[in-house]
């Protein structure tokens, strides 16, 4: 035997071999993560935010309990803890089921007399043409889907009235609406700070009716109980 140098016998070799064949073994798969335990992310906390806002204009939600929900969603780490701030919200639901359902290229909206509206969860086309020789057309947006940022509208009012009513993150364009004896009056009280979600670009001509633009109003028991204005709590 040479200086310091040791023989390696069969079982050492053995051992030794082994030992590589351990280590060159793959990694034990992982358990898959359950679906609510899965890390959210800005965009995912930004949808529910958006949820608890339209509920608190609904009046789904009082103010506290925005208040409480809002800070529950911008500190929320995982989907499960997201889920649990709209379960008894109709709106997440509807919302989910709602997103697949494809907005038309037209729709025509026609009113000689009485009225004509289309209010609650309906889709937001990319064209409306509306002609209201009397009576009242009325275009809900509180509750609309809307699938594209922009819609036309092409309005004839000869008499009568055309109603936009719309909530923050919709702006009214009506710069290009040719007024007789009639009148165009947008009222938007949330300021221009609030992000843009629809741009609603409005032409045409009023004869001696009127197209209005402007927010929900309260009902009388709102009102006695002098409960915020709807756009006031979906504002944030």
């Amino acid at each position: 035997m040479m200086g310091g140098m040791s023989q390696a016998g069969p079982g050492d070799e053995a051992a030794a071999g082994g030992e590589l064949a351990a280590r060159r073994e793959p990694p034990a798969p992982r358990e898959p993560v359950p679906q609510g335990q899965l890390r959210a992310s800005h965009q995912d906390r930004d949808q529910v935010v958006e949820i608890l806002r339209v509920a608190a204009g609904d009046g789904r939600l009082t103010s506290e309990e925005l208040d409480e929900r809002l800070e529950a969603a911008l500190s929320a780490r995982t989907f499960g803890e997201l889920a649990a701030l709209t379960t008894d919200l109709p709106a997440a639901g509807g919302a989910a089921g709602a997103a697949v359902s494809e907005p038309k290229d037209m729709i025509r909206l026609e009113c000689r007399s009485g009225s004509a509206k289309r209010e609650g969860r309906w889709v937001v086309p990319r064209r409306i043409e509306v002609r209201v020789t009397s009576g009242e057309v009325k275009l809900d947006f509180t509750e609309a889907i809307v699938a594209q940022p922009l819609l036309q509208i092409d309005a004839e009012v000869s008499s009568g009235r055309l109603l936009l009513v719309t909530k923050p993150g919709i702006m009214v364009d009506a710069d290009d609406v040719a007024v007789r004896s009639g009148e165009v009056k947008v009222r938007a009280p949330w300021g221009p700070d609030v992000p843009v979600t629809l741009r609603l670009e409005v032409s045409g001509k009023v004869g001696s009716g009127s197209i209005k633009a402007r927010p929900p109003r309260r009902s009388f028991w709102q009102w006695l109980m002098r409960r915020p204005r709807p756009y006031a709590l979906a504002q944030g």
